[in-house]
C-alpha cells in the first residue's frame, strides 16, 4: 500500500460536515472578536488565523461544502473555548494546545490546497516543528503586546521555557492525531479501491 494519499485525502465534500465546519469557523470568529475586546490581541490573532485557514479549502475549491473534516476543527476550537472559560489552573496548557492545534490546522491546509504530500513519519516531524515555530511567533507577539500595549506576559524565563516544553508535548500529541487520521484514511481508501487497483 502506498504511504502517500491522493490529492484530496483530507477534504470532505458533504453537507453535514460542511455545516459543522462552518459553525466552528463562526465560533472561532466570535472568539477572535471577543479576545480583541478583552485586550488579548495575540489570542485574537491566532483565532483569526484559524478562521482564515479554515475557509481556505472552500475558497480554493470554489465550494462551501469542501471543508476540513469537522473533528480536526473541533481540536482547534476546543482550546479557544477553554480559554474563554478562564480557568487559571489550565491556562498555560490550554495556550500550548491552542498553538499546537493551530499549527496542525496549517499543516492540514497545506496538504489540502498545495502540491505538498506527506508520509506519516514526515507528518509527525513537520507538525511538531510547525508547532514550535508557531510557539515562537506566539511568544514574540505576546512580548510585543506586553511591551507596547501593557498586556500580560511570562513573568520569568522559567515560565517561558515551561510554555515551550508543554507546547512541544502538545505538538507531539497533535502530530499523533495527524498520523492516526492519515492512516485511517489510507485504510478507508484501500477498502474502497477495486481489487487489483494500486495507487
Amino acid at each position: 500500500m502506498s504511504q502517500r494519499l491522493p490529492e484530496e485525502w483530507f477534504i470532505e465534500d458533504e453537507r453535514t460536515n460542511a455545516a459543522i465546519a462552518w459553525l466552528f469557523a463562526a465560533v472561532l470568529a466570535l472568539s477572535a472578536v471577543g479576545n480583541v475586546l478583552a485586550g488579548e490581541l495575540v489570542t485574537a490573532t491566532a483565532a483569526g488565523v484559524a478562521v482564515v485557514v479554515t475557509v481556505v479549502p472552500a475558497w480554493v475549491g470554489r465550494s462551501w461544502r469542501r471543508t476540513i473534516p469537522w473533528p480536526l476543527l473541533a481540536l482547534t476550537v476546543l482550546p479557544f473555548g477553554l480559554s474563554a472559560a478562564e480557568l487559571p489552573f489550565v491556562a498555560g496548557f490550554v495556550r500550548s494546545i491552542a498553538v499546537a492545534t493551530l499549527a496542525l490546522l496549517v499543516v492540514v491546509t497545506l496538504q489540502l490546497t498545495t502540491t505538498v504530500r506527506m508520509t506519516p513519519g514526515f507528518a509527525v516531524w513537520f507538525a511538531t516543528i510547525a508547532t514550535l515555530g508557531v510557539a515562537g511567533i506566539w511568544a514574540f507577539g505576546s512580548w510585543l503586546s506586553a511591551e507596547y500595549l501593557g498586556t500580560a506576559f511570562f513573568e520569568t524565563n522559567t515560565e517561558l521555557m515551561v510554555f515551550f516544553l508543554t507546547t512541544l508535548v502538545a505538538g507531539l500529541i497533535a502530530a499523533g492525531v495527524f498520523v492516526w487520521y492519515f492512516r485511517r484514511r489510507l485504510r478507508a481508501n484501500a477498502a474502497r479501491r477495486p481489487a487489483g487497483e494500486t495507487v
